[in-house]
Parts: structure tokens; C-alpha cells; sequence
């Protein structure tokens, strides 16, 4: 059960990032501005950040069966609007339709994984979740490359549509129910603050993250998001007092868990930094093609994913400082190598050092994922995932935006000062990748805070 969960997670995810190498197609195709075309991806990730809050009320609510039902059902079906979209509105409503499926299928894989996997067991089932969650977003630009060769955008929903029915249909068929529904309320008012403050905060790094950091409305969105998570904060804070909250913030009471948390948001904001910096370097400075960019970056992302088993299983024998901190040490010391990027950087090393970034993250996701969940205890398992969830929306977000405000307030400058638009896009990349540096050593002092173990894990494995 829980490996197909984590395959409709791996197919739902993946296509979060599939749409990044069809922006010139779908210029030309449904005849719209690059702007405009960027929103395939921006209204994914704005829907995710926006839904995945309510999917800890949500998920309490139904069975198992008929989340995982709802979940794939939603997904399935903006998967047929957006292959068969006349225009580039309808496409957009497909896009936002399979990300609030995709919102529910992540935090529904955590939550049945911690009810029903033994804790000394978890590691291991979780190097497989790693796959899903770290993977596919990592995977998805080198597989529509891969696609877009053979034709149409269009192929890119064709193709998912029979996997991800069939994945539908076995899993509903072997699918059990874990634990019962409780029948509880909705706060309204929660769920208006979580979609305008999450979903604007990630709306508005994204346009950070287009390179318009000049702009004074984009400031403003980004502060009145996060006005809004403050009003949803407080709010969730009185309901913990009186009723059931929307999101139990309770749950960052346990240290690990929000210690896990932060490892885990640095972490995402550095490779998604990462996988936004790489591809701008090697085509509009190196001039490989999409294709060569996805080929050149798949190993590394292939790598994570292989590993992530092996890395879970050296968890439940070893712990997680012992995975964790060397992880975190690879993570800074492969960020560092990219800020020495320069024109003739042989490929071998652009590919050895992206290796070394993904290795590095697949050694630190697994470990904190299952060490942070696991120190929850099982009633807030839901609302855990959909912070977890939430907030690596959000790390995205911020990740792109900050490498790419970087990197083009310094081209802009030297650019002003005489220098040629090449030498000034690689100097702003190289500050980028020194800030994303400086940002993940963060996780080095995290990962010494972490116990290696939860302590009833412990207990387990003594």
C-alpha cells in the first residue's frame, strides 16, 4: 500500500517541474508572452502552497480510500483539460486543477506511512518516500526534455494520463482504510487567511523570481501575504484554545520536529536555488540545448533517487546525525565549488559537483523527514505533513526568488558599469551561488542540534 502511494506521489510531483522546458513551445503554440507562459508553473506552485494547509483538516475527515480516490480523481482530470486545452486560460485551469490534486497526495503518503510503518522500520520505507518528494521535482525538467523531442507539449499530459490511471486504479483496488474519520468543522476564516497568505507569499517571490525585484507591487504582495500567515497564525494559536485548529501549530512545540523542519526548508531552498542557477548557465552561457542541460543534470538526480533506500536503511541502523551532518557538509561544500562557475569549466565537474549536491540531499532529506515525523505524536501526523508540505512550498519560492534577485540586481550593476551581458550574468550567478553557500551552512549548525534518534526509536532499536 505504501509503495503505491509513494508511485501516485512520485507521478503527481513530477509534474510540478515538467513545464519548465516547454516555455518556447507554448509561446509559439498558444501565441503568449514568455510572462504569461512562466504561469504554468507559478500557478502550480501558488495552488500547492495554497491548498496543501487545508489537507490536515481534509484528511481527517475521509477514509483513506476516498482521499486517495479524491486525490488522484482531481489530478486525472486537470491532466485531460490541460492535454486538451484550445487556449492558454483553459491550460492554466488544468494546471491549477492537477496541483490541488497533487496538494493532497503528499501529506496523504506521510500520514498513512507513519500509522502504519513500526518505527524502527521507518527509515527505510521513508528512503523510498524520498524518491517521490526530492526526486521527481529534481527529474521532471530532463524528462520533458527528453518528451519534447518527439513533438507537442501536449505530449507531456498524454503521457502521464495512462500512468497515472492506472496508478488510480491498482491502488484503489489494494488501497485499505487506516484508522477512522472524525467529523469536525471547518474555520472558514483560517482557510481564507492560509490560501491569501501562503498563496500570496509564494505568488509573490515567484514574480521575485522572474527578475522583477524592482517593483514596488511586488514588495507589496509579498508583505501582504505575510501579514496574512500572521493573522493566520494568531488565529490558529485561539482555536488551539477552543476548538480544533486548521493547522495545529502545536506541533512546532516539539523541538526535533521544528528542528527538522528548518534542516529541511534550508535544504529545499538550496537545491531548488540550485536547479534554477544550473540551467541558466549551461544554455544561455555554455548554449547546450534543453535536452543536453537534462541529460547533463540527470545523473545527479537519478543518484538521489537510487540512494534514497540505502540511506534510509543506514538510518534505522546508525541514526541521523551520522547521515545527516556529513550531508549537510556535502551540500555546503558543492555549493561552494559552483561559485567557482567560469566559461570553460570542464562539463565532468558541472556534473560531479551536481552529483555531490544531490547525493549530499538524499543523505539529509530521508533522515529528517523520518526523524521530524517521527517525533509527532500520531494524532498530529496530518497537520505535521501539511506544514512540512506548506513550507516547502514556500522554501521553493524563496529559493528562487533569492538567487535570481541576486544574481540579476549584480548583472544589472555591472552591466551599468561597462561590463559585456556574458561576464556580468556569470559574475551574478557566481554572488548567487555564494549566497545559496553561506545560506546552507545554516544546515551544518542544525544538523548538530538533531538527535539521532526520537526516543521512542531509540528504545526500539536498543
Amino acid at each position: 500500500m505504501v509503495r503505491l502511494l509513494v508511485l501516485a506521489t512520485f507521478v503527481v510531483i513530477l509534474n510540478e517541474t515538467l513545464m519548465i522546458n516547454a516555455i518556447p513551445r507554448l509561446m509559439e503554440s498558444l501565441q503568449v508572452t514568455e510572462q504569461a507562459a512562466q504561469w504554468v508553473s507559478t500557478a502550480f506552485m501558488l495552488t500547492m502552497a495554497a491548498v496543501i494547509p487545508i489537507t490536515g483538516w481534509f484528511l481527517q475527515r475521509v477514509t483513506t480510500r476516498q482521499g486517495y480516490a479524491i486525490a488522484m480523481g482531481v489530478f486525472l482530470t486537470g491532466t485531460a483539460i490541460s492535454a486538451a486545452a484550445p487556449t492558454f486560460a483553459i491550460l492554466l485551469v488544468g494546471r491549477i486543477v492537477q496541483a490541488a490534486g497533487t496538494a493532497v497526495m503528499m501529506p496523504l503518503l506521510m500520514t498513512t506511512l507513519m500509522t502504519v510503518v513500526p518505527e524502527q522500520d521507518r527509515g527505510r520505507v521513508m528512503g523510498n518516500v524520498t524518491l517521490a518528494i526530492s526526486v521527481a521535482p529534481a527529474l521532471g525538467p530532463a524528462v520533458s526534455g527528453l518528451i519534447l523531442q518527439l513533438g507537442s507539449w501536449r505530449l507531456l499530459f498524454v503521457a502521464v494520463l495512462p500512468i497515472a490511471g492506472s496508478v488510480a486504479y491498482f491502488g484503489l483496488r489494494q488501497m485499505t482504510n487506516i484508522g477512522e474519520p472524525k467529523v469536525s468543522s471547518i474555520d472558514w476564516f483560517s482557510a481564507a487567511a492560509a490560501t491569501l497568505g501562503f498563496g500570496g507569499l509564494v505568488y509573490g517571490l515567484s514574480l521575485f523570481g522572474e527578475g522583477n525585484a524592482t517593483q514596488g507591487p511586488t514588495i507589496g504582495i509579498v508583505l501582504a501575504g505575510a501579514a496574512a500567515i500572521a493573522v493566520f497564525v494568531l488565529r490558529q494559536l485561539k482555536l488551539q484554545r477552543t476548538g480544533a485548529p486548521l493547522m495545529d501549530l502545536r506541533t512546532l512545540r516539539h523541538r526535533t520536529f521544528a528542528l527538522s523542519l528548518t534542516l529541511m526548508c534550508v535544504a529545499f531552498l538550496a537545491m531548488m536555488g540550485s536547479m534554477i542557477l544550473l540551467p541558466l548557465y549551461l544554455q544561455n552561457l555554455r548554449g547546450l540545448t534543453p535536452l543536453q542541460t537534462g541529460l547533463l543534470l540527470m545523473p545527479g538526480g537519478l543518484a538521489m533517487g537510487l540512494l534514497g533506500p540505502t540511506v534510509g536503511k543506514l538510518y534505522d541502523r546508525l541514526g541521523s546525525r551520522r547521515l545527516v551532518l556529513p550531508g549537510s557538509i556535502g551540500i555546503v561544500l558543492s555549493l561552494a565549488g559552483f561559485t567557482q562557475v567560469s566559461m570553460t569549466m570542464p562539463y565532468w565537474q558541472v556534473l560531479a559537483l551536481h552529483a555531490l549536491l544531490m547525493v549530499s540531499l538524499a543523505a539529509t532529506f530521508t533522515p529528517i523527514f523520518t526523524l521530524g515525523m517521527g517525533a509527532l505524536p500520531p494524532d498530529m501526523y496530518p497537520h505535521g505533513s501539511s506544514i512540512l508540505g506548506t513550507l516547502q512550498q514556500v522554501a521553493a519560492a524563496l529559493g528562487t526568488a533569492l538567487v535570481v534577485t541576486v544574481m540579476t540586481a549584480r548583472t544589472s550593476h555591472l552591466v551599468a558599469d561597462g561590463a559585456t551581458a556574458a561576464a556580468a550574468q556569470l559574475s551574478g550567478m557566481k554572488l548567487a551561488f555564494v549566497v545559496a553557500t553561506a545560506i546552507a551552512a545554516a544546515t551544518i549548525v542544525v544538523a548538530a542540534l538533531l538527535p539521532s534518534r526520537t526516543p521512542a526509536a531509540a528504545d526500539a532499536h536498543a
